[in-house]
């Protein structure tokens, strides 16, 4: 048995490449009210897509500035958790979601305002003008 192999032209795949971008919710600022198990989660869920440092407030009362870059969902909130860094802090450090009391988007977003559609715009600009080994480049970081 063999498997046919799809053939594209260089338009079809640049058309593939052009799709809309996601809605993006603006968290930067953002202190969730968590007042249940659905809450907390759906907030971690955003902590996770979200570009920015957050503020985990345990209830050991630790406060933590952090950089979520993980996830698991468990059956339960002791058995979910979130993996970060954290300035100051060698290596990836990880939390239980049933630890957690408070959680703040305090951080930047990095990626707001900086939507797919802008990039590929600028992109067919630059190659429209002529330009040849065009590469998209994140912005600086500040």
């Amino acid at each position: 048995m063999t498997a046919e192999v799809q053939r594209y032209s260089r338009d079809q795949i640049e058309a593939f490449e052009v799709v809309p971008g996601a809605e993006r919710d603006n968290l930067e600022g953002w202190v969730p009210e968590l007042a249940d198990e659905n809450a907390l989660r759906d907030a971690l869920e955003k902590a996770f897509n979200y570009r920015g440092d957050i503020t985990l407030t345990l209830k050991s009362g630790e406060r933590i500035e952090a950089f979520v870059f993980n996830r698991h969902t468990g059956a339960t909130l002791a058995e979910s958790w979130v993996q970060f860094f954290a300035p100051n802090v060698e290596g990836k450090r990880k939390v239980s979601y049933a630890e957690i009391a408070r959680l703040e988007f305090s951080g930047k977003d990095r990626a707001a305002g900086k939507h797919w559609e802008d990039w590929v715009k600028a992109y067919n600009e630059r190659k429209a003008a002529g330009e040849k080994n065009i590469g998209l480049e994140p912005d600086a970081l500040e």
